[in-house]
């Protein structure tokens, strides 16, 4: 849907619920309601504009924002006097307000997993859900009280692999006595690599029940008027548009909804996000190739052409010693760095007896990349021989390599220095009792491709079903409700794959390890594929080097921001000096 999307009409008890903010000076039950309210959600502060009766007031709360945070006024008679008191400041938020009447039931929640309010130990995962989809993360501190504040319900999903969705709800007659018995939604986020389907819309559900059962009238919420996957599902759950507006201040976490379209918009995710933070520091950008991911970047009298993160600083020797991937093993094992046996796949006896000798092979084309041709974890003569014809689709030159047992990890250098790492993991569907494999992997294929804005699905190909046979199952097959199903054997993330941040627990010596090989390489962008016992320890093999990784694919780690460090060093100072998130609405 966009900005034309026609308002659904408004039953009597939705008129009802307007009351309060259409004639507020005309309603005595309005006396009981407190004043200049705001409640400190974490991420900032819910301002409830119908409470101000002094709109220099109201326009003063919005502008003492503090750095870092992001405000939201609602509910505002009238938001254009607001804006026009301090119009550099403050801008109307081009967002619409849904609403649902808590006296209809939203519908029966979805099995798979559990919902519960936040305890403090939850602290870490909420923070890295909203990092992962560019929200600000409420601090830690605010985790320690909010179990013991009335205003403010914070509701968890989880299952067995621990936190996969958050909410936030606001009582308003506990927060300022509103009299007309509202509650609102906000900061709803799902985990993105989470394999259950329906998580937000399971979470929206226990909120309106826990509302419903205090008695509450009605639950809004406030999303971005062009999200048209958030407002199809609200609809679908009983949400209907009500004409009531935002009005916030203009800091960088929410330059995109005051500054208009960027001209970037047809760019992947991999290359929009470096033109975001490029824009975001002043910096010019043409696009060259929106289908291709090409862009320029000016600055003053510096001019670099990147395709997403690949740029010209990376020279054609570094470029072609990562292209070829058995130049890149050889170039490592020079610099003392551990990699797995290898050998080319021309030779059949040589690879017999390989095969013989490890037990375990992996067969690669040397050129390729999103996981084209690779097949993992081959153990019979036969199908070592079947993958090494179909990655000859490729690349003429194939090679066979020893395969490595452990966690897989993606660990990401920028300018010599680890900037994230994140362990990666085969895609997996899981079951409901009813539904085929087939079914569960096209919709969490689905699922994937929305996260990745396309750039993720699973393949429904031999492989897989390689891999479903290896674990008794067909794609006709029905896994039993809550079994977890692994359809591919590689963690690749254009292949369905999920990816994992561990950047804080990332060990020394696997740091070390990832700097010294884009020395040895001489590369200034790189992404590596290590394979390890776990992050949080020195065990390694280097199996891979991307000369062009997916920065995206890493938030909340700042990619994008020591990607652009490295272009166009003059900026640096002035971006550690103006914090920046992302959105909170729901």
């Amino acid at each position: 849907m966009n900005a034309t999307h026609e308002r659904n009409p408004l039953d009597p008890q939705d008129m009802m619920s307007l009351r309060h903010w259409e004639d507020p000076t005309g309603d005595p039950d309005l006396e009981a309601a407190d004043n200049d309210s705001m409640v400190d959600c974490g991420w900032g502060r819910l301002i409830f504009g119908q409470t101000f009766a002094d709109p220099h007031t109201l326009a003063d709360a919005i502008c003492h924002e503090q750095p870092g945070k992001r405000d939201i006024a609602l509910y505002l008679r009238d938001p254009q006097v607001v804006v026009s008191l301090a119009p550099q400041d403050l801008f109307i938020d081009p967002s619409y307000t849904y609403r649902l009447a808590l006296s209809r039931a939203p519908g029966p929640a979805d099995a798979g997993w559990n919902i519960r309010r936040a305890r403090v130990q939850d602290a870490e995962a909420i923070r890295r859900i909203y990092q992962t989809r560019q929200m600000v993360p409420p601090p830690k501190s605010f985790f320690a009280t909010v179990e013991d504040r009335d205003e403010i319900d914070v509701l968890v999903a989880e299952d067995s692999s621990g936190i996969i969705g958050v909410v936030t709800g606001i009582d308003h007659v506990r927060a300022f006595n509103d009299p007309d018995g509202g509650a609102s939604l906000w900061a709803l986020a799902a985990d993105s690599q989470s394999c259950h389907q329906g998580v937000g819309a399971g979470l929206t559900r226990a909120l309106a029940d826990l509302f419903r059962a205090r008695g509450r009238t009605f639950l809004d919420l406030s999303v971005v008027h062009d999200n048209a996957q958030a407002i199809a599902l609200y609809e679908k759950l009983g949400f209907v548009r009500v004409p009531v507006y935002c009005v916030k201040k203009k800091n960088p976490i929410n330059e995109p909804l005051f500054l208009g379209p960027n001209g970037a918009a047809d760019l992947n995710i991999y290359a929009g996000i470096l033109v975001r933070e490029a824009r975001r520091r002043g910096i010019g950008v043409e696009v060259l190739d929106a289908d291709n991911g090409y862009f320029r970047l000016t600055l003053g009298g510096r001019s670099i052409t990147c395709r997403e993160s690949l740029s010209e600083l990376t020279s054609a020797i570094a470029m072609s010693r990562c292209d070829d991937k058995s130049l890149t093993l050889r170039v490592l094992a020079a610099a003392g760095l551990s990699v797995p046996a290898q050998i080319d796949a021309n030779d059949d006896a040589a690879v017999e007896a390989f095969l013989a000798h490890h037990g375990r092979v992996v067969v690669k084309p040397v050129r390729g990349e999103q996981g084209q041709g690779v097949r993992v974890d081959l153990q019979w003569l036969d199908d070592m021989r079947a993958a090494i014809d179909a990655a000859r689709r490729f690349s003429d030159h194939v090679i066979v390599e020893q395969m490595v047992s452990g966690d897989d990890l993606r660990i990401v250098v920028i300018d010599h220095r680890v900037v994230a790492a994140a362990t990666r993991r085969p895609a997996e569907v899981v079951g409901d009792g009813r539904s085929s494999v087939r079914a569960l992997i096209e919709r969490q294929s689905r699922r994937r491709q929305l996260a990745t804005a396309g750039e993720s699905r699973i393949p429904i190909d031999d492989e897989t079903g390689r891999c479903l046979a290896e674990q008794g199952y067909t794609l006709d097959g029905i896994p039993a409700a809550g079994t977890r199903v692994a359809v591919r054997k590689t963690a690749n993330l254009h292949t369905g794959g999920t990816i994992h941040d561990v950047t804080p627990i990332l060990h020394p010596g696997l740091r070390d390890a990832a700097e010294r090989a884009s020395r040895a390489l001489e590369i200034p962008v790189v992404g590596f594929d290590f394979i390890v016992t776990a992050p949080d320890r020195p065990d390694y093999v280097i199996i891979e080097a991307n000369e062009r990784p997916g920065l995206a694919n890493h938030e909340p780690q700042p990619t994008s921001e020591r990607f652009i460090d490295l272009l166009f060093p003059q900026t640096v100072a002035a971006n550690r000096d103006s914090g920046h998130g992302g959105a909170n609405g729901a």
